[in-house]
């Protein structure tokens, strides 16, 4: 029988962390320094026209290194973790082929976590009609309902993204299993080596708070306004996350003022970060650099380095 420990699989680095922690650039420096290409982990950056409101990379940084999964699909089109998965490990595959370090890149620990444990994901196709009747009903109903169904995915799930709270009671009520027990590892596909950026609380905060400054600089209420100009849901717009949620919100006149709509989104955002970060907390094998300390870029090459020359 072949022994897991004596598998040899080929390697995959992986760079996460919570929203502006700083992964897109410590990616890119990466992946100059080891030939490497960028594969993004990020379930909004794969919506074609929703770039200020992701962070996504710039042209000019796409021109350093090539990336991969950004702008795959409208905004009006529906990408599920599993369509990621199978796109993901294609391109890792590609790269791989080609002889350059795969590095996936990313804040979104589902989409993340479907590659590194290869998870086995439910393949319960779409119902239209129950999840009509899903969409009509409150989300603190459809909260309570899942809690009762699945009590972990009520709790690991984005609990203010109803397009996410409804996929989990789908599987569930289609299944008649909790979604959570459904989505198990299978064998890695790779040997990963995880990095994940951190920073003191209220400095973490302060870069998200200037972040969102710098994104309304930037047009981001223009990017929304397109977006709705174009046909997009202000409930669709929801989905994809809180600088879309607050400014349609504010748009459609549920908040006072610009100035309450940027206030409320850095707490949430604030909030939104410490869930990103308790989620990863659970992973043991990820290797924590402080990026309030020197040479960030310097100690992750190391890392790096290190990984490679001991398979």
């Amino acid at each position: 029988m072949e022994n897991e420990t004596d598998v040899v699989r080929p390697d995959l680095v992986v760079v996460l962390g919570p929203t502006a922690s700083g992964k897109s650039a410590l990616g890119i420096a990466l992946a100059q320094q080891f030939n490497g290409e960028i594969v993004s982990a990020d379930s909004r950056q794969v919506y074609r026209g929703l770039d200020i409101g992701t962070a996504k990379v710039t042209p000019h940084e796409r021109s350093l290194v090539p990336h991969h999964l950004l702008d795959v699909v409208d905004p009006g089109e529906v990408y599920s973790v599993a369509q990621f998965q199978r796109e993901a490990i294609a391109v890792i595959d590609a790269i791989l082929r080609r002889e350059h370090l795969p590095l996936l890149v990313g804040g979104s620990p589902h989409y993340i976590q479907t590659v590194v444990d290869n998870f086995d994901i439910p393949t319960v196709e779409p119902q239209p009609e129950l999840r009509a009747r899903l969409e009509s009903r409150p989300l603190e109903d459809l909260l309570r309902e899942l809690e009762q169904l699945d009590p972990q995915s009520a709790v690991s799930v984005d609990r203010k993204n109803p397009r996410r709270v409804i996929r989990a009671l789908e599987v569930c009520l289609v299944t008649g299993k909790p979604f959570s027990q459904q989505r198990r590892s299978a064998r890695p596909l790779y040997r990963c080596l995880l990095l994940g950026i951190q920073w003191p609380r209220e400095i973490l905060y302060q870069r998200i708070d200037s972040r969102i400054d710098e994104r309304l600089q930037q047009g981001l209420v223009a990017e929304v306004q397109e977006q709705l100009e174009k046909g997009l849901s202000h409930e669709r717009l929801d989905s994809f996350g809180l600088e879309y949620r607050f400014v349609s919100r504010w748009l459609r006149g549920e908040l006072a003022s610009e100035a309450e709509m940027v206030q409320r989104l850095k707490y949430a955002s604030h909030d939104f970060a410490r869930r990103q970060l308790s989620w990863f907390r659970r992973d043991q094998r990820i290797l924590w650099l402080d990026g309030e300390e020197g040479g960030l870029v310097a100690r992750a090459s190391t890392a790096v380095r290190a990984f490679l020359a001991h398979p």
